[in-house]
């Protein structure tokens, strides 16, 4: 397992993204063009990637929130590369990151049908409401983490 951390001009990011957008298209349905106009990522400067024998599995990226807070982002893991504890190697990686460029909590927004993405999150986030263009939006769940 390596990871690296790069920015939203990375190949290997750019092509995870895809197959990310594809399965979200798939899983939300009719929903999927009101997220995606919140999840470009031309202008992404903190992303990972994670690689499992030099082959590109896993993404996920952060982005200014405000002062206090960065955003998570595009996080994917490939679904037959799940279950091996990538997805929290990336969470971990990006929250240090995050900490490292003076955010004090890290906060994410999710669908209500990305159960995988639920169940990471639960274990080391608290649900908070619904902030930003996520307002009053019924099918989105937000998440929030104080960096110690």
């Amino acid at each position: 397992m390596k990871l690296i951390r790069t920015n939203s001009e990375n190949q290997d990011f750019i092509q995870l993204v895809k197959m990310l957008d594809e399965y979200l298209a798939y899983v939300d349905g009719d929903d999927h063009a009101f997220y995606d106009q919140f999840n470009k990522i031309d202008a992404l400067q903190h992303c990972i990637v994670i690689f499992e024998d030099e082959n590109p599995v896993g993404c996920g990226a952060i982005k200014p929130y405000d002062k206090t807070s960065a955003e998570l982002k595009r996080m994917f893991v490939i679904p037959e590369f799940r279950g091996k504890g990538y997805a929290s190697k990336i969470v971990s990686e990006l929250e240090r990151w995050a900490k490292e460029l003076g955010y004090e909590k890290v906060i994410l927004e999710t669908g209500i049908n990305q159960l995988d993405a639920i169940r990471l999150y639960e274990k080391t986030y608290e649900r908070m409401e619904n902030y930003g263009q996520y307002n009053g939006v019924e099918n989105s769940l937000c998440f929030i983490k104080e960096l110690k």
